[in-house]
């Protein structure tokens, strides 16, 4: 995927930082915000000491560490924060998945249009991955709902590069940040259109795959607020919209995030209602027991036990 006419000098400047981060061999891992805040609290933590502290653990940095051309590049991005002291930090994180660069916001990820990479990416990934390997099926068209940093979309379109693959968000930043991540990988078919869910979108679909957002947040930033009750009510939507919009043949796979109040699933009781009948063939598992623990002291977590990652995949027959 090439930047448009329409892209802007900053979304260049980007571009051209991953591949200059890409080509001196950048690597990083993406953490949970909990184990980011215990990494930088440790002493000597205060301040970057090299790229991986600049562009992964986004502390503040002495201009004179990064070389000329990368601090030219991100004061083009507009992505420099001036800090005491006469150091900098960058507003964008960069992190890598397999042989994939990506680009998203830096931490902590305050902002309402934050556009947020970590360990629900990668395990988010990883379903993707399981499902095209089990199931070759020929893809024609498919979607990433709530697209956030492209990494479905991007796996999609590089395992099927026949295929016309769609990344949608409400988000114009995430929209931005995928076709960075878009051109940056090098794939052809993949397009990034605003959408909420799929109503933006017309036909129907032999793959359609969502990580949303599933936290009750006080502040319901878009990144994290999933809605309703506990969370579930965009992954509710989700698959009231995505059913009705497969091929035959077609699958969902919704990867998200559950709370479990005495031992009881509700996302899981949703579901069972709306895919009852035979048009529906479907398989729900717990990828992880136990995420995101620090959440059971914000307000609303009163009751819940724990959080749990969750795998739904929908298949429409016939």
């Amino acid at each position: 995927m090439r930047l448009d006419s329409a892209q802007t000098e900053a979304d260049t400047a980007l571009l051209q930082l991953g591949r200059r981060l890409r080509a001196d061999g950048y690597r990083f891992t993406c953490v949970t915000p909990a184990t980011h805040a215990l990494n930088n609290a440790r002493p000597g933590a205060e301040r970057a000491h090299n790229l991986r502290d600049v562009f992964g653990w986004s502390r503040p940095f002495a201009p004179s560490l990064v070389c000329v051309d990368e601090l030219q590049q991100l004061r083009q991005a507009g992505v420099l924060n001036e800090e005491p002291g006469g150091l900098l930090r960058s507003n964008v994180r960069w992190s890598s998945l397999d042989d994939l660069l990506l680009v998203h916001s830096a931490y902590p990820t305050e902002a309402a249009d934050a556009v947020f990479f970590g360990p629900d990416s990668y395990r988010f990934a990883q379903v993707i991955h399981d499902h095209l390997q089990r199931h070759p099926t020929r893809v024609q068209h498919a979607v990433d709902i709530g697209c956030g940093s492209g990494i479905g979309a991007l796996l999609i379109a590089r395992a099927a590069q026949h295929a016309q693959v769609s990344a949608v968000d409400i988000n114009p930043r995430a929209l931005r940040y995928t076709a960075i991540n878009a051109a940056l990988a090098g794939v052809g078919n993949l397009s990034v259109e605003p959408s909420d869910l799929l109503d933006g979108l017309a036909g129907n679909f032999d793959l359609i795959v969502a990580n949303p957002p599933y936290m009750l947040d006080v502040g319901q930033r878009t990144y994290r607020h999933g809605g309703g009750a506990l969370g579930a009510e965009l992954s509710l939507r989700i698959v009231e919209q995505a059913r009705e919009r497969l091929s035959p043949g077609g699958s969902l796979l919704l990867y998200t995030g559950v709370a479990i109040v005495e031992g009881r699933d509700a996302l899981l009781e949703a579901v069972r209602l709306r895919l009852a009948g035979p048009r529906w063939s479907w398989v729900y598992r717990e990828i992880d027991p136990d995420v995101f623990g620090e959440q059971l002291g914000e307000p609303g977590y009163q009751q819940v036990e724990r959080i749990a990652a969750v795998a739904l995949t929908v298949t429409r027959n016939g």
